[in-house]
């Protein structure tokens, strides 16, 4: 039962009203089944009618409503529909005759015999009498069903089978308590009125319509009842019709039914709705059969239908949620746009590198080549080479292998870069600030050592992966609160290598610090005229690498929470190494093999100098770029000639601006 409602006694207007928005409370529990008094009917139906609610309740009255017109009385819009039970009656034979022949005469031990002789016949037998709604005299010579309207009452079989009931249980128990012996004896007459009960309870004879009389271990007899349905027939005239019957179990005529707004299928009434797939049950407080169905939201699926619990780790809901299912694992795709442009930037980087390095080779004993520094021009490609590969295996399926080599190529391409790069502009530096001070040719600036030195700056970087690998051996794994939405549908496990940011980071940090103290011999060297070496090359070549990587930092930390993290880091990761490594190779590589493919007049020797008359040249060369008040020893303007052709010095000075390059030292 959705409610259980009281009618108080005396009730008034306000009390039906309440009572029914009290059950509009419950809007799907329309079946109300009514014990009332055909008064409290009549007030409930009416409260219906003032409410607007016609049509809404379907009214399941007991046998106090049956079949009586009086309860539903101007009020049959209200009551179609309603079904009612009436205890199954039958017509006892001999008492119509006998009833209709009672007259005040022959029935005077009756006390309300006079009182149902004025109401059946509508008049007043004496002045005394009560009724005062009428002024005519009772006769005395009426005749019951002759002078008024006469019907058997329905309830005359049970009163006589009550009697029979009583009758029987006395004679049982005055057998039992009193053999042989007539009349009342002493143990019956002070019996208690439990003894009676329990010897009518265990009373059994047909009744007086010819079925047997008995009665349960509750004290009821058996339910025997018509059920009724207040309908609307084929005259428009609402009518009892008889649609089934209680006997020992029901038996209901559903084809004969009907519904109030023409309703073709029994109407149905519940407190709550079934809840839908993927609901649960949440209880009413103080209504057992009422509840509230909540969605199991998020990542819950429905485990009963009072309760959701929570999917695994790496599970999610069906759609339907009554289950778990996998969450699909995804991983970047060649063919996804996050991976085309890196790929399509990587092969042409590769394409440029191979050839620069097929030129090189080609054209391996050419004084640009030679001057270039062949060792280190081949180590510089071979790292730039590696951080194009490296797009590649950022982009392939994860495994044990591909997160090996990812953790090994990852710094290692920028490392071997810039390890040549800081070496030769190391190299640069300490040759320059030394001219200053002597003409005596610094250490380890032969190839050899330059190679030595960019070696040493490598493997460093290969034992720290050596390092990691012994620590913490590589693997996949299969992240699932990258991209675990709070959308269920969207999630998504991630398939990666077990190579944390802040490992990536740490992996191009030496790397990055090989790269910034590079920028400063670059800065250090920027004055160093352009004729003698690669420094302004190597400083724009420097300074836009900074930039780049400048750029890739904020971005690659601030996508961290990002539900594309994956496709935007290792994009912006993949993109900032192929720029770098574009950058060094256009600056460096792009101009000396434009010269070699296209100018090859200028690809000739130039007549050797000795280190002393370079540095000579070049400290001159300073001097010269000097303002006339920074000159050492108060030298004046003048102190070269300005004259070119008067100073034999001056023109063996110029002569020595040959690239330093194109010398072999």
């Amino acid at each position: 039962m959705a409610q259980s409602l009281k009618i108080p006694h005396n009730p008034k207007l306000e009390d039906f009203d309440k009572a029914i928005q009290q059950l509009l409370e419950t809007p799907h529990s329309r079946a109300v089944i009514i014990f009332a008094s055909e008064e409290d009917i009549r007030g409930v139906l009416n409260a219906t009618k003032r409410a607007n609610q016609v049509g809404h309740f379907l009214w399941i009255g007991s046998d106090s409503w049956g079949s009586k017109g009086n309860p539903i009385l101007q009020l049959e819009d209200v009551a179609v529909g309603a079904v009612t039970i009436m205890p199954k009656r039958s017509s006892i034979e001999g008492f119509d005759e006998y009833f209709t022949g009672l007259t005040l005469e022959n029935n005077r031990r009756n006390v309300w015999f006079a009182e149902f002789w004025e109401e059946n016949f509508d008049c007043r037998l004496l002045s005394a009498s009560k009724r005062e709604d009428t002024s005519r005299k009772c006769t005395g010579k009426e005749r019951i069903g002759a002078d008024s309207k006469y019907e058997q009452e329905g309830k005359v079989q049970f009163v006589i089978d009550a009697v029979y009931a009583m009758a029987h249980a006395l004679h049982n128990m005055h057998r039992d308590l009193c053999p042989d012996h007539p009349g009342v004896c002493p143990h019956m007459d002070t019996a208690e009125g439990k003894i009676l009960l329990k010897y009518i309870r265990n009373t059994s004879f047909n009744g007086s319509a010819g079925t047997s009389v008995v009665f349960n271990k509750n004290g009821d007899a058996p339910g025997r009842y018509d059920l009724y349905q207040f309908q609307m027939t084929n005259s428009s005239t609402p009518e009892y019709k008889i649609v089934g019957q209680w006997v020992e179990n029901l038996q209901l005529r559903l084809e004969e039914l009907q519904w109030p707004d023409g309703e073709q299928e029994v109407p149905i009434s519940v407190c709550s709705l079934p809840c839908k797939t993927g609901e649960r049950k949440k209880r009413v407080k103080g209504m057992p059969c009422c509840w509230h169905c909540e969605l199991c939201d998020g990542y819950q699926h429905q485990y009963d239908e009072t309760s959701c619990r929570l999917c695994a780790y790496n599970m999610r809901p069906n759609p339907n949620r009554t289950a778990c299912q996998p969450i699909p694992i995804v991983k970047l795709e060649w063919h996804s746009p996050w991976a085309i442009i890196p790929v399509f930037l990587a092969m042409l980087g590769i394409i440029a590198t191979i050839f620069v390095m097929a030129t090189f080779v080609r054209y391996n004993d050419t004084p640009i080549v030679r001057a270039s520094g062949r060792e280190l021009s081949y180590v510089l490609l071979t790292g730039i080479f590696l951080c194009y590969i490296i797009t590649f295996l950022m982009i392939a399926k994860p495994d044990v292998a591909v997160c090996a080599f990812r953790r090994i190529f990852l710094g290692l391409g920028m490392c071997i870069s810039y390890a040549a790069l800081l070496t030769k502009t190391n190299r640069i530096y300490r040759i320059f600030e030394q001219g200053k001070q002597t003409v005596t040719a610094p250490r380890f600036i032969s190839p050899t050592s330059q190679i030595a030195i960019t070696s040493s700056l490598i493997c460093v970087q290969l034992l720290g992966v050596l390092v990691w690998f012994a620590v913490d051996p590589p693997n996949t794994i299969i992240d699932y609160d990258e991209q675990k939405t709070i959308n269920p549908k969207l999630a998504r496990g991630v398939l990666k290598c077990d190579i944390t940011d802040l490992q990536i980071i740490c992996s191009l940090g030496y790397s990055i610090l090989l790269m910034v103290t590079c920028t400063i011999y670059a800065i250090k060297t920027r004055d160093v005229p352009e004729d003698f070496n690669e420094a302004k090359p190597i400083g724009f070549t420097m300074y836009t690498t900074c930039i780049v990587w400048l750029a890739f930092i904020p971005i690659f930390f601030g996508t961290a929470q990002s539900a594309e993290k994956l496709y935007i880091q290792t994009t912006t990761l993949t993109i900032s190494m192929n720029l770098s490594a574009s950058v060094a190779l256009g600056m460096l590589y792009m101009p000396k093999v434009y010269i070699i493919i296209f100018h090859p007049e200028m690809n000739v020797q130039k007549r050797k100098r000795s280190f002393k008359a370079v540095v000579t040249a070049a400290t001159m060369s300073s001097r010269l770029s000097q303002k006339p008040n920074e000159r050492p020893n108060g030298e004046a303007k003048t102190e070269l000639c300005e004259n070119p052709a008067a100073d034999p010095m001056s023109q063996a000075t110029k002569k020595t601006y040959v690239s330093y390059n194109n010398l072999r030292i």
